[in-house]
């Protein structure tokens, strides 16, 4: 499926829309530069997914996790160089928790996602608050 966002709070309406289609376990694949709107998203998705606190990008813990009806575990792979990282903080445990597991920065352990993730990729659009949004997989 293809969206276009004109902003940051269309962008978290999407993510508020993807949310009531995930279930326990689905894994979200986050892609695209600084500023695309991957955390954006994310705050839409737990927002959708009953959760009403802040959300902010895990850049320096590497995974968020907040609790909503469906736990939302929210990783930033930025500062990880290979998928061995992720192993190395519990990413299997993660996968068994039957939350939702949002991965920014999925490029950098594309080995570690299981077959059935959802890929969510931003590019710039025209004007520098536009985004052209895709999501596959999934069934979307």
């Amino acid at each position: 499926m293809e969206y276009l966002s004109h902003s940051v709070e269309e962008t978290e309406a999407l993510g508020c829309r993807l949310a009531q289609q995930l279930k326990g376990g689905a894994v979200i694949a986050c892609r695209g530069g600084l500023g695309m709107g991957k955390t954006a998203l994310t705050r839409g998705i737990a927002k959708g997914l009953g959760y009403d606190g802040r959300v902010t990008s895990p850049t320096f813990t590497i995974v968020n996790e907040y609790n909503a009806s469906t736990p939302l575990f929210h990783f930033d792979m930025y500062r990880l160089d290979s998928s061995d990282a992720l192993f190395d903080i519990g990413w299997e445990d993660y996968l068994d928790r039957g939350g939702v597991c949002v991965v920014e920065w999925s490029e950098n352990v594309e080995d570690a996602l299981p077959a059935d993730t959802i890929v969510v990729s931003f590019a710039r659009g025209e004007a520098d608050n536009v985004r052209h949004i895709t999501v596959t997989g999934g069934g979307f």
